[in-house]
């Protein structure tokens, strides 16, 4: 019989972490799939134009918090911001990356 080791306790299974702006929570996709999705976008070497920028938005959003999102009516670099707070969230920092 092959060797089995159960990682159970290890893992973390609180759920995707969200982000408020202002009174509106929106939540991000934060399973392993969708963000390795997003790095690799990142990892393009083209630099993170308009398209990369718009790419991981719809990875890492929900069509609902998209929706939520688009209500707020964000300026481009708002909106880059809150994109790239989403990334940093997921990958464990405290979803500020300075400025983008």
């Amino acid at each position: 019989m092959a060797k089995v080791i159960d990682i159970t306790d290890r893992l973390d299974f609180d759920g995707n972490p969200y982000i408020r702006v202002r009174d509106v929570e929106v939540e991000v996709n934060a399973d392993a799939s969708t963000m390795l999705k997003v790095m690799g976008v990142l990892s393009r070497g083209e630099g993170t134009g308009t398209k990369e920028v718009l790419d991981m938005y719809e990875l890492m959003f929900s069509g609902e918090e998209r929706k939520k999102i688009d209500a707020m009516k964000l300026s481009f670099k708002d909106f880059t911001k809150l994109v790239y707070a989403a990334i940093s969230l997921v990958n464990g920092e405290d979803g500020s990356l300075g400025e983008q």
